[in-house]
């Protein structure tokens, strides 16, 4: 299993990826979130802050980080290829990425939604501590912070 670093050559796979996976996140409900995010992806490919897994001419998982803002953005598996260890080798790359000097910082699902059990492992398994409650696209989110 090797992350690489996705191109626009490879967003329609990505897309494939993000599809499949649309129910489980917030924003990305309609065709028109679809389409905003697929120049999102894009935009994170031009800066080398968009990760992903491939095999079998397929995206199994992608990661989109922010040197700027210091922040894990974005982390999908595919369903078929869940405890695999691939969730696990994005997110170790990107924290290669990014400045450890820095706190580094991720929202995810908060605490009892069934969509947070397994990314609210995969972070304190990385010593991720939970932080302040949010909202992302209306939905109830928690930030985990990795202090530097």
């Amino acid at each position: 299993m090797e992350v690489c670093f996705g191109t626009p050559a490879d967003i329609d796979r990505w897309m494939n990826l993000v599809r499949r996976v649309s129910r489980d996140f917030p924003g990305l409900e309609t065709e028109e979130d679809l389409e905003e995010h697929k120049q999102t992806v894009l935009k994170f490919m031009g800066k080398r802050q968009a990760l992903c897994v491939k095999s079998d001419d397929q995206i199994q998982g992608v990661l989109l980080f922010s040197r700027n803002r210091n922040m894990i953005c974005c982390l999908a598996v595919s369903p078929g290829s869940r405890r695999k260890g691939i969730a696990s080798k994005l997110l170790e790359t990107a924290l290669g990425e990014l400045d450890r000097g820095r706190d580094i910082t991720v929202s995810t699902f908060r605490e009892g939604d069934e969509k947070g059990t397994a990314p609210r492992a995969l972070y304190r398994k990385f010593g991720f501590i939970e932080a302040e409650l949010t909202e992302e696209f209306g939905y109830p989110n928690q930030v985990f912070v990795l202090e530097r």
